[in-house]
């Protein structure tokens, strides 16, 4: 989880490549709507998320209900839609915080040839983000470090939290 541009879709490719899981692109989820604002530089708002956001949490359910893993790659910029997520994984979740510098992040969003999303909609993300530092079950990494570094970490911190999975 995290804003645009901080990498949830190559570190969760990554990361369920080394688990062994599968993994689902949240923004694949969204719906036309959603991507055509996004195109047009407008930001989401919450009705625009919660219909996407419970698209991703019946994907979450099904997985936990065959108690089988999965990774999946979302903004969750608030806590509300973390709790939603929690809710749909019968609190069995654990969030990947990746975050960095707005430098670094708009870097990598002018970077990116082709995205749906514009570099102009940065501001808005982190204005809208709410950093999950006091919430259980989140793994906080920071996203300058080479991409195999930042899969190592999460792995090492996995290993310690999933007793309480």
């Amino acid at each position: 989880m995290g804003v645009s541009g901080c990498g949830k879709t190559t570190v969760g490719t990554c990361l369920a490549t080394r688990l062994g899981l599968h993994f689902v692109e949240g923004d694949s989820l969204h719906p036309a709507a959603n991507f055509e604002k996004m195109a047009a530089g407008i930001p989401l708002q919450d009705e625009d998320r919660w219909p996407w956001l419970d698209t991703i949490a019946a994907t979450i359910a099904v997985a936990a209900t065959q108690n089988r893993g999965l990774v999946v790659s979302c903004s969750a910029l608030k806590k509300i839609y973390r709790d939603r997520l929690r809710a749909a994984a019968d609190g069995k979740l654990m969030f990947v915080f990746l975050h960095g510098s707005k430098e670094l992040l708009a870097e990598r969003m002018d970077a990116r040839i082709g995205h749906f999303m514009p570099p102009s909609l940065l501001e808005s993300q982190i204005a809208t983000l709410e950093e999950p530092h006091d919430e259980d079950n989140v793994i906080a990494i920071e996203i300058a470090a080479p991409i195999e570094n930042i899969v190592s970490a999460v792995m090492r911190e996995l290993r310690i939290g999933q007793e309480s999975l």
